[in-house]
Formats: structure tokens, C-alpha cells, sequence
């Protein structure tokens, strides 16, 4: 649990440090013309998993923070809870962050991700409950709608909690979860927009700026 624990936090410090890294470069950066520069959004969503414990197909909400310095490098920090169409009282819920790669800015937004922390698991008619260090890999692909609304058009996790027991003292193996999500992001800073400078062309290599 200890390991859990420390796991946990340092993916949630990652997560801060991305946080004060997008105020600073939103202070003292100055505005360009061309790209979109750091942001910070927040979305939610839904989401449906294949539960490797007892073959069962679980739905649930999800709520994600996205922190990014620049456009392609950032963390991202989510929590999943998996309550609807399950049997027995079986339900688990997430407590995942870790960085964030987006592959080309353009409206189609495609990434990759990979987030470490924490699952819980509450098992049949609450005989037991755990919580398990859990990683999960991912890729997905977000639409940007415009500056501030995004589309998560579909969201990717293979999820694998370590370590995991059905009973106290019962023999540990590694639990396998995977599913989609979708949602949509709201961004929280603005888009500045500065047009470009009349009369300027492309500064060539080893000369200053051409006027018309």
C-alpha cells in the first residue's frame, strides 16, 4: 500500500509541476502567431471496459484534466468510476495520471499517453475491497471544435493493476482491464491571436526580416 501511495504521488506531482510550468510560459511567453501554445482543459465524459475479473463489461463516468506547456508535451490527470451494468456489486474506480503526447496540432488531435496511480476494487456483495498500483498505456484522438470545446473523439486504456488478490492472503496476479471512453474538454486559459505583421516575409537563413 505504502508503494501505491508514493506511486500515486508522483504522478499527481507531475501533474502540479505541469500546472505552475503552463502559468509561468503564460506570463512571461510572448504570444505567436502561429501555433497554439501552452493550455490547460478540463473535460468528462463516459466510459465501457472489459473487466478481465469475472469476464464482465462495466460502464462508468470519467473526469480528466489535461495540462499542457506546449502544444505536443503535457500531463494528464483522470479519475474513472466504473458503477453501471454490474453484477454483484463489483465496481471499481481510478485514480490515474502521467504524461501526455499529442502527435501534430492540427484539429485532429491524435495522442499517446501513459498514466500510473491507483485502483480500487470493491469485489462480490462487498466480501473485500483493494486498492492496487495500476498503469495503464493508452491513445486516443480529441477534435477541436474551436478555441475553447474539444471533442475526445474515442479514448484508449489497457489497464493492468499489479499485484492483485480476490481475498486477504490469497495468491497475487496481475489484473488486466481495457475499454473506451469519450467526452468533451473545455479549455480554461484563452487563445491569444496575433495577427501577422503587413509587409513581412519569411526571414531566410542568415539574413533579417524581407519588407515588400
Amino acid at each position: 500500500m505504502a508503494k501505491i501511495m508514493r506511486l500515486t504521488f508522483a504522478g499527481w506531482g507531475l501533474f502540479l509541476l505541469a500546472v505552475v510550468a503552463c502559468g509561468r510560459l503564460q506570463a512571461q511567453a510572448m504570444p505567436a502567431a502561429t501555433g497554439p501554445g501552452g493550455y490547460i482543459s478540463v473535460g468528462a465524459g463516459a466510459s465501457l471496459y472489459q473487466f478481465e475479473y469475472g469476464d464482465r463489461k462495466l460502464g462508468g463516468i470519467a473526469a480528466w484534466t489535461d495540462m499542457n506547456p506546449t502544444w505536443r508535451y503535457g500531463v494528464e490527470g483522470e479519475v474513472r468510476s466504473l458503477r453501471f451494468n454490474t453484477n454483484e456489486q463489483v465496481n471499481e474506480t481510478t485514480y490515474l495520471a502521467g504524461p501526455r503526447i499529442s502527435i501534430f496540432p492540427g484539429p485532429l488531435r491524435p495522442y499517446v499517453k501513459v498514466l500510473a496511480g491507483a485502483g480500487h476494487y470493491n469485489l462480490p456483495f462487498g466480501f473485500a475491497q483493494g486498492t492496487f498500483f495500476t498503469y495503464a498505456p493508452g491513445a486516443g484522438l480529441d477534435y477541436l471544435l474551436g478555441d475553447i470545446v474539444s471533442i475526445r473523439v474515442i479514448d484508449f486504456e489497457y489497464q493492468v493493476s499489479t499485484k492483485f488478490q480476490t481475498s486477504p492472503g490469497g495468491p497475487q496476479s496481475n489484473l488486466v482491464n481495457y475499454g473506451v471512453s469519450a467526452g468533451i474538454s473545455f479549455r480554461l486559459n484563452p487563445l491569444i491571436r496575433v495577427p501577422k505583421a503587413f509587409h513581412y516575409k519569411k526571414r531566410l537563413y542568415g539574413r533579417g526580416p524581407i519588407e515588400d
